[in-house]
């Protein structure tokens, strides 16, 4: 019988091991594998063969990648050369690899369809399974990672926002992940199920205007005495550039200056308020304390799928998720080819964003709220 290997590329998530899982799973189940193999690194590790093999792992050590956090078999953004391709496809056949799985973002679903172009010819059969907190993966839904991405940022926001409302003297400027896309700065609003929440989100769809920035936080610093403003990294001006320089870019890869900083900073300045920033930063990518169960429980079977479809004779697709209409929430597993997705952003649509650019509308609230996984515990108040 052939072999298996999954790749991961990019950034971990909360339920990037879950996925691993579900491939995991399905591959023993089949009765058609060897052996299943991770690549301990990402894309380079497959050039340089190093592989961990998860065949003999006993199911009770299997399980805990469910509650793991980041990739137990690592991940990397190897920036990929044109003749590595050919490179891979020369490992996979040494080893008996028929097939492959990329699990990862827009950067990674590129790889995953440049290698399944070199593989034509073969026998090796090539699908992508999305990954990303960003939630900017094309033609999915939502990409495994968010929900639990966004189940963060909310409690995150909300327990902020209990914070400022019990000592109310200043404005606190929020930061979330997110690059071009505002999904994650978005998932705050879902803050306000309890009544507390962000005040005001800026995201990256839109132009940022400083002049508009200062009237909003003005205004609700005026009604309250105190602001909670959420923002995303990635947001910019009306020329396209960043309000803060980034600090390093590589390729695809952007480290943002620190946005929350710099308009905490123009708050004090401008508008004479105090004014502080928070970046929670990576403490939320992966965090499984937060951890969406609906999250996970897709990202399983985002692997389980993949390897299903496979077996099956797919190849050179990504599988992904489809809304069923309905006011049930419920989702079917769908195949989308891979030129569909590679390096293609998905951002938050015009219906999710407000007319004045400072918040998310219900529309959005509607759509993110089942993916976060349940409600939170209820708050005393006093009213």
């Amino acid at each position: 019988m052939p072999n298996l290997l999954v790749v991961h590329g990019g950034a971990p998530t909360a339920v990037l091991n879950a996925t691993l899982y579900g491939v995991l799973q399905a591959a023993r189940e089949s009765g058609q594998v060897e052996r299943t193999y991770g690549a301990c690194g990402g894309t380079q590790a497959v050039l340089e063969e190093r592989f961990f093999d998860f065949s003999d792992c006993p199911e009770s050590k299997l399980k805990l990648l469910l509650q793991t956090p980041g990739s137990v078999i690592g991940s990397s953004r190897y920036p990929v050369q044109p003749e590595d391709y050919q490179k891979m496809v020369e490992v996979l056949k040494r080893r008996d690899i028929r097939y492959v799985f990329f699990n990862g973002g827009n950067g990674t679903m590129d790889a995953c369809g440049r290698l399944y172009a070199a593989c034509k010819g073969t026998s090796i059969r090539v699908v992508g399974i999305p990954k990303t907190i960003d939630n900017d993966i094309a033609m999915t839904d939502h990409a495994p990672g968010y929900g639990s991405a966004a189940r963060y940022m909310a409690a995150t926001v909300r327990e902020v926002a209990e914070d400022i409302r019990s000592l109310p003297i200043h404005v606190c400027v929020l930061e979330a992940m997110g690059r071009n896309a505002g999904w994650i700065a978005a998932s705050s609003a879902l803050a306000r199920d309890s009544g507390s929440g962000p005040d005001l989100i800026y995201l990256p769809e839109r132009p940022f205007r400083e002049t508009e920035f200062l009237e909003d936080v003005q205004r609700i610093y005026t009604q309250k005495g105190a602001a909670l403003v959420v923002v995303s990294e990635g947001l910019t001006d009306e020329t396209g550039a960043s309000i803060v320089p980034p600090i390093f870019q590589s390729g695809r890869s952007v480290y943002y200056g620190d946005v929350s900083a710099h308009l905490a900073g123009i708050v004090i300045r401008k508008l004479g308020i105090k004014a502080r920033s928070e970046k929670p930063g990576i403490c939320g990518r992966a965090s499984i304390a937060w951890q969406s169960p609906v999250d996970r429980a897709e990202a399983v079977e985002a692997g389980r799928q993949a390897v299903q479809r496979a077996l099956q004779g797919s190849s050179g697709v990504m599988v992904g998720f489809s809304r069923k209409p309905g006011s049930e929430y419920a989702v079917t597993v769908e195949e989308f080819p891979l030129e569909q997705v590679m390096l293609l952003e998905r951002k938050m649509p015009d219906a999710f964003i407000n007319d004045r650019g400072n918040d998310v509308t219900d529309a959005f609230v509607q759509w993110c709220r089942p993916l976060i996984g349940g409600e939170f515990p209820a708050y005393f108040c006093r009213n």
